[in-house]
């Protein structure tokens, strides 16, 4: 089996490459435009070992430029497609909106009709076991109050820049299932964590800005809440949704793990006091700063769904995965301070709405 993978130098997507990688016997065609929050150093253990490097290709491209995806695609044949690729930090969403509907938008549109032309030209018995995966956020349904989840049948209600982007690609793949055909699978997640997570995002950025004794910048009184997901469970449930997954369906991933933004900026001080103490506890850096524009309250996955239809479950609980997170940024410090250097230094974003 060959799977291409758009966006796979990005957090989610480098972590699904290295989970095919790593745990299956598939080949791997990494496309992607290596736009800021991409890194290639993300799947340099893989990249590099000779029992994974033969069935990984990279191909630099943008998921804008239908004729360059077309190319790509008959050069190399996949057999299922895991669409990714997408921007997806909110801040810049409210700074910059037009890059969200150009690349989640028009971008997820070249894609499926590079898709839907491949998956035509198949052979018949190919055609059967083709499949797009459209990889989507839990954002797309809005905003929950004290209680209540998400399923797969709440309203979408998206209220950020971003999240109208990721609205409008959901349909577009619901849209080419329906009306062409497409064997498609959709999933939306929870807030992703882990190892090799872009520096602006809340965990690596306190993380960071805790290790270097800079103030933690926390929005409002922190109470906003999320259910956490660590990027490995979510990178196995990707890959359970392709293979098992039914076409036409689409399937919630949580990690079973709401917290307050406060209580998980508190969990990483307490943690870097204990793997790298400084004489200070890191909780006095804490700041509350003015509230992002239009911050949902909260998000909760029901992922019973993927649970019963499809055997998947969370592994990692937030206190283990959190410590495994911090000692991973402590120890690779070569992997995000060119980051820090040069792409994002810790500047506060999503302030100009």
């Amino acid at each position: 089996m060959k799977v291409l993978v758009t966006g796979g130098c990005g957090f989610i997507g480098s972590a699904v490459v290295r989970h095919i990688l790593e745990h299956t016997e598939a080949r791997v065609v990494n496309l992607d435009a290596l736009t800021y929050a991409a890194n290639p150093a993300s799947l340099a253990d893989v990249v590099t070992d000779p029992l994974t490097a033969p069935r990984y290709a990279f191909e630099r491209a943008d998921i804008r430029d239908g004729a360059r995806l077309r190319d790509v695609l008959a050069r190399h044949d996949p057999d299922a497609i895991m669409h990714l690729a997408a921007e997806s930090h909110v801040d810049r969403s409210i700074d910059g909106p037009a890059d969200f509907i150009d690349t989640n938008l028009v971008g997820t549109y070249q894609i499926l009709e590079a898709a839907r032309a491949h998956w035509k030209a198949l052979p018949t018995e190919r055609q059967g076991d083709f499949r797009f995966h459209h990889v989507s956020t839990d954002e797309v349904f809005g905003t929950l109050g004290d209680t209540g989840l998400f399923t797969e049948e709440t309203p979408y209600q998206p209220n950020s820049p971003y999240s109208a982007s990721k609205a409008g690609s959901d349909h577009l793949v619901r849209a080419w299932h329906h009306t062409y055909g497409l064997p498609v699978v959709l999933s939306n997640c929870s807030n992703n964590y882990g190892p090799r997570q872009f520096p602006e995002k809340l965990i690596p950025l306190m993380i960071l800005n805790g290790l270097e004794g800079k103030p933690l910048p926390v929005y409002g009184k922190g109470e906003n809440v999320r259910d956490w997901l660590h990027v490995e469970d979510h990178a196995r449930a990707l890959w359970t949704v392709l293979t098992l997954g039914k076409v036409g369906e689409s399937y919630n991933v949580g990690g079973d793990s709401e917290r307050r933004n406060l209580d998980v900026v508190e969990t990483i001080c307490d943690t870097l006091d204990d793997l790298r103490p400084s004489g200070r506890p890191r909780r006095e850096l804490i700041t509350f700063v003015t509230d992002r524009p239009g911050h949902d309250f909260r998000y909760a996955i029901d992922a019973t769904k993927i649970h019963r239809a499809l055997g998947w479950a969370p592994r990692h609980d937030f206190a283990g995965g959190i410590r495994q997170t911090v000692q991973w940024y402590l120890d690779n410090p070569k992997w995000w301070q060119p980051l820090r250097d040069g792409v994002y230094n810790g500047q506060r974003l999503g302030v100009n709405a």
